[in-house]
């Protein structure tokens, strides 16, 4: 068999699995259909299904939905303000719970860096805010490297300071655009060489917060960042009038959808 053969044969056949998909589809609008597909999923569990269906109603579809180990007995629903972006831990030597792999932190104090961080120089002020208020610090950055990631790791694991880091999501434009919008929600500044604003003058004011922090090794969730609402809103109503603009292109109008679902969708966690 001629493997270019057997590749265009296997082409041709997902395009016309595509194709009888999408003319065959259903799109599904109500809670009680929501509900139908989650309880399927679940294997058959109404329940789950219908506390699924009622977290993506309040969420809506550009929302986020994560699921957390409760306290209680009962399966509850909590709808909060909050992010998810698609960035892991940079390492593993920052996992809090070996059970789930995850770093998980409570009111975490928050460093965000449009560049690079790769002295020590760059986190150390950060590091003794961290020690001093014994708050957990997440550094968000175009990267972490070098000294400053041994540094972090070495506290991490002598249990001086409880810290995690992680790479900003998107490039150019739009990770500073990303970074900007976790400032409004975390109530923090963005570290840039461009208002001559650095790390390495760290203040508490200039860190942000949130009331907690779930980081997996794709992806990090905020929640109950501790911004102003009137900038949050602010924030949002100014990414709503790039999209009216008639001038914006279709590629930025996406992104800008993305951006806007992300601060205003909130997370539901069950």
């Amino acid at each position: 068999c001629n493997p270019m053969d057997l590749r265009r044969g296997s082409q041709a056949a997902v395009e016309a699995v595509i194709e009888f998909l999408q003319k065959n589809k259903k799109e599904i609008t109500t809670s009680e259909e929501i509900a139908q597909v989650a309880t399927i999923s679940a294997n058959g569990d109404k329940h789950i299904g219908d506390l699924l269906a009622n977290a993506m109603e309040k969420v809506g579809k550009e929302g986020v939905i994560t699921v957390k180990e409760g306290k209680t007995l009962e399966d509850e629903l909590e709808v909060t303000e909050g992010m998810k972006f698609d960035r892991g831990f940079i390492s593993p030597y920052f996992i809090t719970n070996t059970k789930t792999g995850k770093v998980e932190f409570e009111n975490p104090l928050i460093l965000l860096s449009e560049k690079k961080i790769s002295s020590i120089q760059d986190i150390l002020p950060s590091l003794e805010l961290s020690n001093q208020t014994r708050r957990p610090l997440l550094i968000i950055a175009e990267d972490v490297d070098g000294e400053a990631l041994a540094a972090c790791i070495l506290n991490k694991l002598r249990g001086q300071v409880q810290v995690c880091a992680v790479k900003a999501p998107g490039f150019g434009d739009n990770r500073k655009n990303t970074l900007g919008d976790i400032a409004i929600l975390s109530g923090g500044t963005v570290f840039t060489e461009e208002l001559d604003i650095k790390p390495e003058n760290a203040t508490i004011e200039q860190l942000g917060s949130a009331g907690a922090v779930t980081i997996t090794k794709e992806d990090t969730v905020l929640l109950n960042g501790e911004g102003s609402k009137d900038n949050l809103e602010a924030r949002c109503e100014q990414i709503r009038s790039v999209i009216a603009d008639v001038h914006t292109t279709e590629y930025e109008k996406e992104k800008l959808q993305e951006r806007l679902a992300k601060l205003s969708g909130g997370v539901a966690v069950i």
